[in-house]
């Protein structure tokens, strides 16, 4: 009961710091934020990852001395009576914002709901070990399953920490988000263009990507510039809130193969512009 407990409040203090970070990552970019304040929500999914930590650390603590040191369960039907309308409610909550956060792909909320769901198998273990201790007079039972909550909770608290690292670092595009963006890529073949140097990444609820458009040297700047604009067009069809930015160049010129990879090539300073 007291890790059903220390989980709570856990959950309670990560609530409030989620609700922060979506009031700042719903902010319009400005001049100091020029892509945006979505990655916000990757510090209040790594601080609730740190949140489950500390709980899961107290409940192993708990644990451990009650495991030492048995005492007699008291008042054991209110507590499973309360434990089990918490884990109902929780379970509603959790359900909502894991709709929520897959529909708007916020890994704040997602961080949210998975904590919650976690708060679900806690209080689900909770009444077992309490009902199992209680009433076979096994003390050492009611311990044994603090500790393997604990266990499982850190689990989770590690998992959203590497998910909120992944994010603070540009990591790519899920691989579903990328299928859908190589698919319309492919169809350029078909016109006679290319392209390289494709990037990806996410931020909170935004995506982003560029790519290097690579068009006939004939063609005029308004006709390359409007099939960009008509493929960018449909790669936000494709992904939603996809932020694409696309840089034309050159079919056959050499230079445009220098920047297929993340850092240019080196090359010798460009001839003098023919006056």
């Amino acid at each position: 009961m007291l890790s059903d407990a220390l989980e709570s409040l856990a959950n309670l203090a990560a609530a409030f710091l989620t609700l922060a970070s979506l009031a700042v990552a719903a902010r319009p970019a400005d001049e100091d934020h020029a892509y945006g304040h979505s990655k916000a929500e990757y510090f209040s999914s790594a601080a609730e990852g740190l949140f489950i930590l500390a709980a899961a650390a107290g409940i192993g603590w708990a644990a451990v001395d009650r495991l030492f040191h048995p005492q007699e369960l008291r008042g054991v039907t209110a507590g499973l009576a309360v434990s089990a309308f918490a884990s109902l409610v929780n379970l509603a909550v959790a359900r909502v914002l894991i709709r929520v956060a897959r529909s708007r792909r916020s890994p704040a909320l997602e961080a949210d709901s998975r904590h919650l769901m976690t708060d679900v198998w806690t209080s689900g273990a909770t009444l077992v070990a309490v009902a199992l201790a209680a009433f076979s007079g096994w003390k050492w039972m009611d311990p044994v399953f603090g500790l393997l909550l604990a266990m499982h909770i850190i689990v989770t608290g590690i998992r959203l920490v590497h998910q909120s690292a992944l994010g603070l670092m540009d990591t790519a595009l899920p691989e579903n988000d990328l299928a859908a963006i190589r698919k319309v890529l492919s169809m350029l073949s078909a016109e006679g263009l290319q392209y390289h140097a494709l990037r990806t990444r996410r931020a909170g609820t935004r995506c982003f990507m560029s790519l290097h458009l690579l068009v006939p040297g004939s063609w005029s700047v308004t006709k390359a510039h409007d099939r960009a604009e008509a493929l960018e067009l449909e790669l936000r069809e494709a992904v939603a809130q996809l932020n694409v930015l696309t840089h034309i160049e050159p079919l056959g010129d050499p230079v445009s193969m220098k920047d297929a990879t993340l850092d240019r090539e080196p090359s010798h300073p460009p001839p003098p512009p023919v006056p």
